[in-house]
């Protein structure tokens, strides 16, 4: 879809954005489990959330696992998991319009819970060259204090 087709997903309008949804993070979870907000950042110490972000993208989420994992000092790859919207959604703003344009990495926010619907066993991780590339350029936006989430 081009940009100029493109809807922007709005809490008040996000119905045209189907499934599966997927998040991943360094935390084992079990089916059944809900996301909610008020839990600390997986990416900056010491920060509340007030949205759970999740993708449809498995690369998306494959970022959300290893980032998180490698951030926390955990030797696993962390987890993705398939996971159910409770609520309304909206367009990540971190990423959309800001960083690409439109929203190529199709991430969502949400101050709802996501309820998690199963662990993806199979998903496809970031080699280590290119995640060490990002944990990289995650530092240097950290030292010029520009790792700002909007949240």
């Amino acid at each position: 879809m081009s940009d100029d087709a493109r809807v922007p997903v709005t809490y008040e309008h996000h119905d045209h954005v189907s499934g599966p949804f997927l998040h991943g993070t360094k935390a084992v979870l079990r089916p059944g489990d809900e996301l909610v907000v008020g839990h600390s950042s997986n990416f900056e110490e010491g920060r509340v959330m007030n949205h759970v972000y999740f993708t449809t993208l498995e690369s998306t989420a494959a970022w959300g696992a290893q980032l998180s994992a490698a951030l926390a000092g955990l030797e696993s790859r962390g987890h993705v998991y398939a996971v159910e919207p409770l609520g309304p959604f909206e367009d990540d703003p971190n990423v959309t319009d800001k960083r690409f344009p439109g929203n190529p990495t199709e991430s969502y926010r949400t101050r709802h819970p996501l309820r998690v619907l199963h662990e993806v066993q199979d998903w496809r991780p970031h080699d280590r060259e290119t995640l060490g590339t990002m944990l990289d350029n995650l530092a240097r936006l950290r030292e010029q204090g520009l790792d700002v989430i909007e949240d």
